[in-house]
């Protein structure tokens, strides 16, 4: 996944990109943020919006029209829909800590296998969201801010608190 020239990319885009003004303000940092992301990322969209210092990996895909908030961190494969939303400061968990063993310190059992997070079409996601392994959001989600989402969550529902749960589908009223 990390090849010589994604490294030599990611490395100009944390020595340049990172710090350029917010996308809003300055429409040449959004074009270069997203230039860098297309030679990082597996798969990058059209107008695409990477904000000030987030981080990513090759790992991600991002689709059309999406956007990756300030000092969002995503390290990992991370799949992310076409017109998605992502406020600031969301993480997204790829791995987790062994901790089964309590014979071995848990610093030394090392990390689990990977697990894919995927984030579907038309999402919306809320200032500080900590996405955990393995999880799917599903299509025209809401996930509230300061959720921690832990299990999958389905279409068209809105999601909040810690741990994230469906209080509302969006087609109800």
């Amino acid at each position: 996944m990390w090849t010589l020239k994604k490294k030599i990319f990611y490395f100009l885009y944390r020595l340049t990109a990172t710090w350029l003004p917010i996308s809003p303000h300055c429409l040449p940092a959004k074009k270069l943020r997203a230039f860098w992301a297309k030679r990082i990322a597996t798969n990058c969209g059209k107008n695409v919006n990477i904000e000030r210092f987030a981080s990513f990996t090759p790992g991600l895909s991002i689709g059309d029209n999406s956007g990756v908030g300030i000092r969002c961190e995503m390290n990992g494969k991370v799949t992310i829909g076409k017109d998605v939303m992502m406020g600031p400061e969301v993480v997204v968990y790829t791995t987790r800590h062994n901790h089964d063993r309590t014979d071995i310190s848990m610093m030394f059992q090392g990390m689990d296998t990977p697990a894919q997070v995927t984030i579907g079409n038309d999402v919306w996601i809320g200032r500080r969201v900590i996405i955990l392994p393995g999880v799917s959001i599903g299509d025209g989600c809401v996930i509230g801010a300061g959720a921690v989402v832990t299990k999958d969550i389905p279409p068209y529902s809105i999601a909040v608190g810690v741990p994230a749960k469906v209080v509302k589908r969006r087609n109800e009223n």
